[in-house]
């Protein structure tokens, strides 16, 4: 997505360990303009795959999610609800939950996701959000819960993908419908350039 690419290379900065800083529009401070756009997008990217439902996890993909739920629609008319995995069990999160172990790359810890079982299940198409691809482990665990649920993957569509870790093509190996919008590399000198994948 030439607009994307476009914002990445006008204010993005790489900082070590290969870290793409994209927060003062993406993740942190959040420019809606450019979100409506990238949803837009995803509409466009996974029109025809049924999606009834979005499954993103907290936090950085919810907004992103959000706006793009606006490009589908169920075959009832109405927009897919956004469901996302939480990180932390809390008095309002029923017991009864799928779960997965992620471990986070950015952070360096590992977190148990969880969604509760009234929001996802069998007979839902579900199309997974979020803003990053890097090591893959976001995205493989939502994969796994939706595998406990008894739903279908319909795609796994990523704002930012970094090219040179290896989660696009973990994802790929699967036979998993990915979509991402900017697929990041990096040269010798640490500037950023683009990959493009044939969709």
């Amino acid at each position: 997505m030439k607009l994307l690419e476009e914002r990445i290379l006008s204010e993005g900065t790489v900082a070590p360990g290969g870290i793409i800083k994209v927060d003062c529009f993406l993740n942190h401070r959040l420019d809606v303009a450019l979100l409506n756009e990238i949803g837009a997008e995803f509409g466009r990217l996974f029109a025809s795959d049924g999606v009834n439902k979005i499954l993103t996890v907290e936090a950085s993909g919810i907004g992103i999610a959000c706006i793009a739920a606006q490009y589908f629609k169920t075959p009832d008319g109405g927009i897919p609800p956004v469901v996302f995995a939480k990180k932390s069990q809390s008095l309002n999160l029923s017991q009864d939950v799928w779960t997965s172990r992620v471990k986070s790359y950015t952070h360096g810890n590992e977190n148990i996701i969880r969604v509760s079982k009234k929001y996802l299940g069998e007979g839902d198409r579900v199309l997974i959000i979020d803003d990053f691809l890097a090591a893959g482990n976001a995205s493989l665990g939502l994969l796994d819960i939706i595998d406990k649920s008894g739903a279908v993957c319909a795609g796994v569509g990523i704002c930012v993908e970094k090219g040179f870790q290896p989660g696009g093509r973990m994802l790929l190996d699967r036979g998993v419908k990915l979509r991402s919008l900017a697929i990041v590399q990096l040269d010798e000198n640490g500037g950023i350039y683009f990959d493009h994948r044939e969709e």
